[in-house]
């Protein structure tokens, strides 16, 4: 049992968030926010494929316009996802100018490295701050190393100059991250935000950096945090990248929203980073989403690869039926299904999950025994192997999980 950091709780529109509350997953649209239809349809997607929280851009007046119709036309619908405002430059003056937007968001975004320079800093900080406590809003102080405060980062280099044990960069500019986020903290807390309102995240692209300074900042605070590797790539590479980043503090019990964020690849859809956040959580067993299948890797010993489309099928026909089963069969998703390939791990793998097929393997009796609850169950063999064992598995299913 992994115990969580001990957070605040932040409400943001109808979802409770911190360490008493599951880590909720949350994702981000790529669209043009002003185009409301590409925008809406977008988020459906996404929060069908189970994001809890949605972010859109609103980079200009008529992103701020399209976020508020979009808004408006999604909650016509039924659909009470909160939607979270990202503000970069001109937030200060977009929130200022478009009150109804500033009204529907769930939650605003900050950036404390590009709020303006100087004084400016200050005062368009302080500007979208008390424009979040007037609509009590949650604000997330998300700190970014490529767009990291440039003059906070020279004044730690110049103390650090001083230091009689200097530091090298890399520690200097974690250090610079953390000092961003507790200081803007500070600043909104005594500006009038709630301390139950506030998020914090220092978001980095080099895993080892990005552990770092989210372990510092877990020991200077107790507000909720949001976890992200940024810029962590496409497909294979940003997968694993933010799966190995977030399993790491995740493990220490840090973290309490995560993001997955991959570079789009064409005809792959958008909600794909939803699904990897969904198996880390669930791998960790943090939280379940779906059955689970354990599926051999095939080896020598495996004479066919029937084993590979049978766990193929498993999966295909859990994800077609879940939406069902989650109404019908409440706890299925904890299910945890075996398909194997040979005799070596078969009927073990089979006897610990709850419902396991071990298919014949190489010298084997073209035979596959069924396992349920740890005992067999029943042998198959013949040409319609798969459809009996989904048979099987359904009843299963409809028998245990009433």
């Amino acid at each position: 049992m992994i115990n969580r950091r001990k957070t605040l709780t932040v409400q943001i529109g109808n979802l409770s968030l911190g360490s008493a509350y599951p880590i909720r997953i949350q994702s981000m649209t790529d669209t043009p926010t002003a185009d409301v239809e590409a925008t809406s349809a977008q988020t459906r997607a996404l929060i069908a494929a189970g994001s809890e929280l949605v972010r859109w851009t609103v980079n200009d007046h008529e992103a701020a316009l399209g976020a508020a119709e979009a808004i408006r036309r999604l909650r016509a619908e039924g659909i009470l996802t909160p939607i979270i405002g990202d503000f970069h430059f001109n937030g200060h003056t977009l929130l200022t100018k478009n009150p109804q937007t500033a009204k529907l968001l769930d939650k605003y975004r900050i950036n404390p490295g590009n709020v303006g320079k100087g004084r400016l800093h200050d005062d368009n900080f302080a500007q979208i701050v008390k424009i979040a406590v007037d609509n009590g809003k949650a604000v997330r102080i998300g700190v970014n190393w490529g767009s990291l405060d440039q003059e906070l980062l020279t004044e730690c280099m110049d103390a650090n100059a001083k230091s009689t044990q200097p530091k090298d960069f890399s520690d200097v500019t974690r250090e610079a991250m953390v000092q961003s986020a507790l200081r803007s903290a500070e600043y909104a807390l005594k500006l009038g935000l709630p301390k139950e309102k506030l998020i914090l995240s220092v978001k980095m692209s080099v895993l080892q950096d990005m552990v770092a300074v989210y372990q510092r900042l877990a020991q200077e605070c107790d507000f909720a945090l949001h976890l992200g590797l940024t810029e962590a790539g496409a497909d294979l590479k940003g997968a694993v990248s933010s799966a190995a980043a977030l399993s790491i503090l995740l493990q220490q019990g840090i973290g309490d929203t995560i993001r997955v964020s991959l570079t789009p690849e064409p005809n792959v859809p958008r909600s794909k980073e939803v699904e990897v956040c969904k198996e880390i959580l669930q791998s960790m067993g943090f939280r379940y989403f779906a059955p689970s299948v354990t599926s051999c890797p095939g080896c020598g010993r495996t004479s066919s690869n029937y084993f590979q489309y049978l766990a193929q099928d498993i999966n295909n026909h859990i994800k077609l039926k879940m939406p069902l089963w989650q109404k019908q069969h409440p706890g299925v998703e904890q299910m945890k299904i075996a398909v194997m390939g040979c005799v070596v791990n078969g009927p073990g793998e089979s006897r610990h999950a709850d419902i396991g097929i071990s298919l014949p393997g190489a010298s084997e009796k073209p035979i596959a025994p069924v396992y349920m609850d740890g005992k067999e169950y029943k042998t198959l063999k013949g040409e319609h192997i798969k459809e009996e064992f989904i048979d099987i598995l359904e009843n299963y299913i409809k028998e245990k999980y009433k």
